[in-house]
């Protein structure tokens, strides 16, 4: 797009749904294509080495990939309604829920997409259509199928009555403390919207927001949260429903006691698996040694490290690093570690006792970077 930028990616993609939200909110110039335009496969595709959406093409020529590394190198030639606060509280959590909010609720939208037989048209039909979107229904089944098959070979549970239960008990809790927040602020952090609101936008919008069964959930037990997620896929900052905050972030570096809840919930659900990943990286990599450059799982879709013995809590674990993961988790540790003793009370206050603030202090003995779509050690 001549001035512009073209995001590559579909809207059942989880991590598409972060960046589409992104862009629009900010204001910034884009295009959107489908990862069948002849575009993605000749020449973004080869640029990045990586098969994995969203892409972001830059008008200068550039691939980007990863959800993340987008919003970075955009904030900088787009600072207006900056997604990352510069107040340590504020600061920290936006970075923790980077993490918890995306990486963190991953496995429960996952599931939730997979282990419900009326999701099962639609998520295939969808999957279809960003390859053959005039194609037949046949023809998106088809092709439906083939991803499908490729995203439930990581192995899934079986199916029982208890187990969707179970998973729609976790569903619940989250929209019950997201429909407290939504009283009273239309963001996570006031009046526009910070890395911690489209961090959650891949769960919410892509997978639990758009498939049936997550969307019949969400529409029956939380009219606000549905409002929420229908609203940030506008390019409007002020909502109706707000029409009288302010487009700035709450001043005096508040962090809302429900932000804090949604963010505790997470983390005490789905955020022990970082704890001992940092663990983890900290022993292997103190085994390993590595050279800077040395890169990690290179060849891997979604790279880890083998399992480790960790000793967390006087609880033994097996335990393999997500990479990723891990790469995210510095942004949160890094920054609290550099604050004064000062703020960082302050925030380990605001946090209490628990899976975030175990995380925070835990940091990485060894730097990841991500370098030409791999990660790899500083």
């Amino acid at each position: 797009m001549e001035n512009g930028y073209t995001l590559y990616g579909s809207y059942a993609s989880y991590y598409t749904a972060k960046t589409r939200s992104y862009l629009r909110k900010k204001g910034i110039p884009f295009v959107e294509r489908l990862p069948s335009d002849p575009m993605f496969r000749n020449k973004v595709r080869p640029a990045s080495g990586s098969h994995r959406i969203p892409q972001l093409l830059t008008p200068e020529g550039n691939v980007i990939q990863d959800s993340v590394e987008i919003q970075d190198y955009l904030e900088v030639r787009f600072p207006n309604l900056p997604a990352i606060p510069d107040t340590p509280r504020q600061r920290v959590f936006v970075h923790l829920m980077e993490l918890m909010a995306s990486e963190g609720l991953i496995r429960l939208a996952w599931l939730h997409r997979w282990m419900f037989e009326e999701n099962d048209s639609f998520v295939k039909k969808d999957f279809g259509r960003s390859f053959r979107p005039q194609g037949s229904d046949e023809d998106l089944l088809k092709y439906g199928n083939l991803i499908a098959e490729r995203m439930t070979s990581y192995g899934l549970p079986e199916s029982t009555p208890a187990f969707t239960e179970a998973l729609d008990e976790q569903y619940l809790q989250l929209l019950s403390l997201f429909e407290a927040h939504l009283l009273h602020h239309p963001y996570f952090l006031g009046g526009h919207p910070s890395a911690a609101d489209y961090a959650i936008m891949g769960a919410m919008h892509a997978h639990l927001g758009r498939d049936p069964a997550g969307l019949r959930v969400m529409q029956h037990n939380a009219p606000r949260v549905f409002r929420w997620v229908e609203h940030m896929i506008v390019p409007e900052v002020r909502s109706p429903e707000f029409a009288s905050t302010p487009v700035e972030y709450l001043a005096e570096d508040v962090v809302p006691e429900t932000s804090l809840a949604i963010l505790g919930y997470i983390a005490r659900e789905y955020g022990g698996q970082f704890v001992l990943g940092a663990i983890a990286f900290n022993q292997a990599m103190a085994r390993l040694a590595p050279s800077p450059g040395y890169e990690l799982n290179p060849d891997v879709d979604q790279p880890a490290l083998p399992p480790e013995q960790v000793l967390h809590e006087g609880i033994e674990h097996s335990h393999a690093a997500n990479l990723h993961g891990l790469w995210l988790t510095q942004r949160a540790q890094g920054y609290f570690q550099s604050l004064s003793k000062e703020h960082r009370v302050r925030v380990e206050r605001m946090l209490g006792a628990g899976v975030a603030t175990n995380l925070i202090n835990v940091p990485l003995t060894t730097t990841i970077l991500r370098r030409n779509n791999r990660l790899v050690t500083a």
